[in-house]
């Protein structure tokens, strides 16, 4: 039988966690009710500027006192903006001065907006790298340096299906989500050694309340049960992968879709 506290003794940090139906949020439930101590990283006002209702920098807060009122270990970090240069190695730092050394780095984080070819600026483009990319790599980097030396890391990524089919709408996030997809692979190499696992997940279209009406159900007739997939599902796969269960995995990108099926 699996222990329900699997998680007990380590620390993990989670990025993107900035409004109630996002897949941060339920990473964040899933790893704590697990027995992690989860610190909360998020940017709200970028959600808010994506005109998500439940996006807010009151947000955090309310969900560490529900992760408490449940017995949970929870805390966070200041908020912030991770396009800013040397932004990305400073939560590391925070994180590891405030609450010692993480075990755990869930970069959940990604920044993207729509513009089909035709409509590309350097602005656009360099922002979707920044947030999706740099940013990434500077805090695997600052993680590994961190971690003590014997001890077990892991690392999870996300990507999304640019890599199972075009996205046309949003190239500049597909080709830094693609660009992730490279990371995952080129990190699990240079820290297997240092006993560091580095994982990622696409997690197919997932319910976070950005569509709605015919758009919603076109996208949930592409599935076969004929529903989205859940943060829920998403957050069971981080659990895993955050867990010593899944000690000899590294260096895969799991599609955790429900059978979506494109065109």
């Amino acid at each position: 039988m699996k222990n329900c506290n699997d998680l007990a003794g380590k620390t993990i940090l989670v990025t993107g966690v900035s409004r109630s139906q996002g897949i941060g949020a339920a990473i964040a439930r899933e790893l704590a009710q697990n027995g992690a101590r989860v610190i909360l990283h998020g940017y709200a006002r970028y959600d808010e500027t994506m005109g998500y209702a439940d996006a807010g920098d009151g947000f955090l807060a309310s969900l560490l006192q529900e992760l408490r009122g449940k017995g949970c270990q929870a805390e966070s970090t200041s908020s912030s903006d991770l396009s800013v240069s040397g932004e990305a190695i400073s939560v590391i730092r925070r994180v590891r001065e405030a609450f010692g050394p993480l075990d755990g780095l869930v970069l959940n984080h990604a920044y993207s907006t729509n513009a089909p070819l035709g409509q590309w600026t350097e602005e656009h483009i360099e922002k979707h790298l920044k947030v999706n990319v740099t940013a990434s790599m500077m805090m695997i980097q600052e993680f590994s340096r961190q971690l003590p030396a014997g001890k077990r890391g892991a690392i999870t990524l996300f990507t999304s299906g640019q890599y199972l089919g075009p996205m046309t709408k949003e190239i500049a996030y597909a080709v830094s989500k693609e660009a992730i997809v490279g990371l995952c692979r080129q990190a699990a190499a240079a820290l297997a050694e240092q006993n560091i696992q580095v994982n990622c997940i696409n997690p197919g279209p997932t319910d976070t309340g950005y569509l709605f009406g015919e758009e919603y159900e076109a996208v949930a007739r592409m599935f076969p049960l004929g529903k989205w997939g859940k943060p829920e599902d998403a957050a069971r796969l981080v659990h895993f992968l955050q867990s010593d269960d899944s000690r000899w995995i590294t260096g895969e990108v799991i599609a955790s879709e429900g059978g979506f099926r494109r065109g």
